[in-house]
């Protein structure tokens, strides 16, 4: 089934993804939440999700297709992905903690590291390369804006997220969201891209709840950071004339 909506429509068979992760995480955090422990539920759907997705791509042969295989491009020719340390640097900046167990910090540990391979492969994966065909600049903005904005359901799936918080996060999402889909499309691939994302993901389980102005900071700090490294990768890539379709 799912093999014959990703042959009949690329675009489709991504929206399918994108709302069955986005629907079905909500579900999970809502219902560990009234287990009383959070992602207790979230965790066995990320796996599932993962487990589904990694199958079908190399049963179907399309690892590489969708960036599950080495980067193509050196270390040096990417700086040595040097500004992704300044943006992991970033989650400390307002201080780190954590009021849990220590099983608590475990499942939202591993949950943020297959919400990481999930969002990579269904944004800077699947969602980026069904619409390359057509238009790669396209691709890159749509892809870029629909994983920012993505973030809002922070606003209803039970997290408490702030609206102010969120906006923010809605900001900084999509920078960061530009820088990976120029790596992935830069390098070919999407491993360190996945490493980040995940190593991203679980730091923030550990960060203190920053004031207004910390929020600003740090936003601030992602947006200069990834944007900048996107920025350049993009540059490059329009010299090496890799736009072109």
């Amino acid at each position: 089934m799912l093999k014959k909506l990703h042959d009949k429509s690329r675009i489709l068979f991504t929206v399918v993804w994108i709302i069955a992760y986005c629907l079905l995480m909500s579900v999970g955090d809502i219902l560990s939440d009234l287990v009383g422990v959070q992602k207790s539920i979230t965790l066995p759907i990320a796996v599932a999700l993962s487990v589904v997705l990694l199958c079908f791509v190399k049963k179907h042969n399309l690892m590489c297709n969708y960036g599950l295989c080495k980067p193509t491009a050196s270390p040096r020719s990417m700086l040595f992905y040097f500004p992704l340390l300044l943006m992991l640097g970033v989650n400390f900046c307002g201080g780190l903690g954590f009021d849990g167990t220590v099983a608590d910090a475990l499942l939202a540990v591993i949950t943020m590291v297959f919400v990481g391979f999930l969002e990579e492969v269904i944004f800077r994966g699947f969602l980026f390369h069904a619409l390359a065909e057509d238009n790669k600049v396209v691709a890159i903005v749509v892809s870029s804006l629909t994983f920012g904005l993505g973030h809002v359901i922070n606003l209803f799936n039970g997290s408490g997220a702030e609206i102010g918080a969120t906006l923010l996060q809605i900001v900084y999402a999509t920078s960061a969201g530009f820088m990976f889909v120029m790596i992935h499309h830069t390098s070919k691939s999407l491993l360190v891209c996945l490493l980040a994302h995940g190593v991203f993901n679980s730091i923030g389980v550990f960060a203190l709840e920053p004031s207004i102005e910390m929020q600003l900071l740090t936003a601030s700090l992602l947006v200069v950071i990834t944007s900048g490294y996107a920025i350049y990768l993009a540059v490059k890539a329009k010299r090496q004339n890799q736009f072109s379709n």
